[in-house]
């Protein structure tokens, strides 16, 4: 019998109290990249409850009965109620979490307080740039850092092994490729009007950037950042850079109350 979406239990862990903010991470991965990358970005900033999921057939969160995003989808929405008790919240999403962020922010924008999307997977991308090396030899780690980090030194790989290699072993395989054969959601009704933060590394071979300058023209409270010497592990490579684009928009939401 194939579990309802909306009956998966999410595993997640959490840091501090206060306003709620969801932390999604990206394709391959479990929440401690994401929990790596975004605590020290909220160090200081008092009264956030941190809560890192792991998506579907990542980490020990199942996709029993998952067939698409939209399922997916519905997962993150449902917990998204349940872990706030109804509350308003925030989201954050890195990649593949923030095609999933930015679905919740415009279902449930009532819900929503705040959107941040880092190097955000969207429809529509172009423009991909080749990948470069810009800080080292371009020999440091396996193939798959080569391929994720622009920035190649000896802590670069430190955090690699520590952070984003360890998640690879827990990867529910089949459900992603599943789930990926269905991975467009529909984006109905207007673009979420609340305040929102994009990111996005200048050379990030794997989604690029031009389609998240596009999402300026929807998001009429956005605040946009193009990074230089940053690709698509922009939260390991830049962290002062992003600490203090979330500062930003926390003290945005923080005024919208």
């Amino acid at each position: 019998m194939e579990t309802p979406p909306g009956e998966i239990v999410v595993h997640h862990v959490e840091h501090g109290a206060g306003r709620p903010v969801l932390v999604i991470h990206g394709a391959g991965v479990d929440h401690r990249e994401t929990e790596a990358c975004f605590e020290p970005a909220f160090d200081g900033a008092a009264g956030y409850r941190r809560i890192y999921p792991d998506l579907p057939g990542m980490g020990r969160t199942p996709a029993d009965g998952l067939n698409s995003a939209e399922d997916v989808l519905e997962t993150l929405l449902a917990f998204g109620r349940e872990v706030t008790d109804g509350a308003p919240y925030l989201v954050i999403g890195h990649s593949a979490g923030a095609h999933y962020a930015r679905a919740m922010a415009t279902r449930e924008p009532g819900l929503v307080a705040g959107l941040a999307l880092v190097c955000p997977l969207l429809p529509g991308i172009r423009d991909v740039p080749e990948h470069r090396v810009v800080v080292g030899s371009g020999d440091l780690g396996d193939d798959a850092f080569r391929g994720y980090f622009v920035i190649q030194t000896p802590e670069m790989v430190e955090r690699y092994e520590r952070h984003v290699l360890p998640a690879a072993a827990l990867v529910d395989q089949p459900a992603l490729e599943r789930i990926g054969e269905r991975w467009e959601l529909a984006v109905d009704g207007p673009a979420y009007a609340g305040p929102t933060l994009v990111v996005a590394g200048r050379l990030d071979s794997t989604v690029g950037y031009a389609a998240a300058v596009d999402l300026l023209d929807d998001h009429p409270h956005a605040t946009l950042a193009v990074v230089d010497d940053a690709g698509h592990a922009l939260p390991h490579e830049q962290p002062e850079v992003l600490r203090a684009l979330v500062g930003e928009w926390l003290e945005r939401v923080q005024r919208r109350g």
